[in-house]
Parts: C-alpha cells; structure tokens; sequence
C-alpha cells in the first residue's frame, strides 16, 4: 500500500541544465496517459488548477514542451487551515519522431487536462494495398 501512495505524490520536475527558473514556485511533472489511434498520437496530461491562458506548448527541433501555469489557489477572506494538495506549476517535455506533422499538431484544456493531438504525417499512416491478379 506505501508503494500505491508514493506512486501518487507530484513528482517535482528537474531544472533542465544551464537553465533558471523565472517564477518562484515549484515545479512538477505532470502525468500523462498517450494513445495511439491510427490518425494521431494523443497525451493527455494532468495539470490540476490550469486552464488555456496558462498553458504554453512549444516544439523546438524535435522536443515538444508543455508547460502549465496553475492559477493561485488563495480564496478571497479565507486563510489556510490545512492544505493536502501542493499547488505549483506543470512541465514536461517530450521528444517526437518524424512521424507526426508538426503543421496539425492541436491542443485543448478542460477541466485542468490538457489535451494533445498530435496528427501522423501522410508518409506514415498505414494503407491498404490493392492486390491485382497476374
């Protein structure tokens, strides 16, 4: 059971070498789950307390970076009792092969998931091929 929990607690993310961080928050890697259908390869990424003006996904030669910033979870006239959840910022980078098309590549947030669409180039997408009798 100690295995299950530990499994669950926010990873914080490493800070990439030669690089600083801007915001004085913490950092965590976000989980994702990636599918794959026959059109696209699909991450879906958990990032708790963000939504579309926080996100910032770029790809820079073959790495593709998602980067959330959550929203301040203060609430007006409260004052903080007791706090299970650690608030902070998401990152996670991946590296991507020629098989996706970088000019389709789609992104949305709900509900603090982001959603990653990344569409397979034409060159790579499965066909049937059409047998002809001799």
């Amino acid at each position: 059971m100690a295995e299950d929990k530990k499994d669950m607690v926010k990873q914080p993310a490493a800070t990439p070498a030669g690089t600083e961080r801007t915001r004085a928050r913490r950092v965590f890697v976000p989980r994702v789950d990636i599918y794959e259908t026959s059109e696209a390869i699909v991450l879906l990424a958990d990032m708790p307390g963000v939504d579309e003006t926080g996100v910032d996904i770029t790809l820079e030669k073959n790495i593709l970076t998602l980067v959330g910033q959550a929203a301040n979870g203060a609430r007006a006239g409260y004052s903080l009792a007791y706090a299970e959840y650690d608030a902070g910022d998401y990152e996670r980078a991946f590296t991507i092969s020629d098989e996706v098309d970088r000019e389709r590549i789609e992104a949305t947030v709900k509900n603090g998931v982001l959603r990653v669409v990344l569409h397979k180039a034409e060159a790579v997408k499965a066909r049937k091929i059409a047998i002809k009798a001799a």
